[in-house]
């Protein structure tokens, strides 16, 4: 009996080696033993290894964070950048050498003043007087907007007559003489963080005046949130802006005195009749209840 058991045993003792015996190759996976980090890709033979392209500096970074120089945030625009430093887009484009004033990038550092100007000084151009024509900064006319010739200069000078030189900028802030803007009610004032002007309540078509003589730097619809507005340089400091008007009645460059009709008010990217003015102070938002005469 005990023999009879021990047999099967046996048997299946012989057959496993036998199984085993028939494994002579191995069929595992190799293994390779690589150093931890970054894996990096085989060379190839007989080409040459090239460095990763490294990043191009954007414009003007050499210049970030001195006196006169501006950084680019996001949703900048070239009009806003001119505007909160107290210059014309045109200017800030002619200087910075900008093929495309419609783009700039984020981190492009700009210049905001004139080239060889000490930032804390301030250049102004002579006063002339010039056609009329409302143009946006893409150069296409602002819609609904419409261009009105203007009667301010009806008459011109003989020919070969010469033209008296027009005054310049006043570069003396106290030299200003303020006017209101509007005839309608305020109907917002000044709130540093929600409104960074005076809202003037009127009927579409309403006259829009000139608060103080100056140059016009801007005249379009180029400025989301502002529909076609106008920008005036007082003097070194001041600027003044007037926004969602129905027409536009001056041009870039042009000279404007004081009370002189510059726009009709519309609702232009608002949603009602009004004029939006703002007072700016070396490009930061004031408020003009503090400039304007008693009614």
């Amino acid at each position: 009996m005990q023999q009879l058991f021990r047999s099967p045993l046996l048997w299946v003792s012989v057959a496993v080696l036998a199984l085993t015996g028939c494994q002579n190759t191995p069929h595992r996976a190799p293994v390779e033993d690589r150093p931890v980090g970054k894996a990096t890709a085989p060379a190839i033979p007989g080409t040459a290894v090239t460095p990763a392209p490294e990043s191009k500096p954007l414009p003007g970074a050499e210049n970030a964070g001195k006196p006169g120089y501006y950084t680019v945030k996001p949703g900048d625009t070239l009009i806003r950048i001119a505007m909160d430093n107290g210059q014309g887009w045109r200017d800030v484009a002619r200087w910075n050498g900008m093929d495309n004033p419609n783009l700039v990038e984020v981190g492009q550092v700009l210049r905001v003043i004139p080239p060889g100007l000490d930032p804390n000084a301030a250049t102004t151009r002579p006063l002339t007087t010039s056609k009329v024509e409302t143009r946006p900064l893409d150069g296409k006319s602002p819609a609904p907007a419409t261009t009105t010739a203007a009667a301010a200069s009806s008459s011109s000078p003989a020919s070969g007559a010469a033209t008296p030189a027009a005054p310049a900028v006043t570069k003396d802030d106290d030299d200003i003489s303020w006017g209101w803007p509007a005839s309608g009610a305020v109907a917002a004032g000044f709130d540093e963080v929600r409104n960074k002007g005076m809202a003037f309540s009127g009927k579409a078509g309403d006259p829009v005046f000139a608060a103080a003589d100056g140059r016009v730097m801007y005249a379009g619809a180029g400025l989301r949130g502002y529909g076609n507005m106008i920008i005036i340089k007082h003097s070194t400091n001041y600027l003044t802006a007037y926004a969602h008007n129905q027409t536009l009645l001056v041009k870039e460059d042009q000279v404007v005195r004081k009370g002189q009709k510059i726009a009709e008010m519309g609702s232009s990217d608002a949603d009602s009749v009004k004029l939006h003015f703002e007072v700016r102070k070396q490009g930061k938002p004031i408020d003009p209840s503090k400039l304007l005469p008693a009614r």
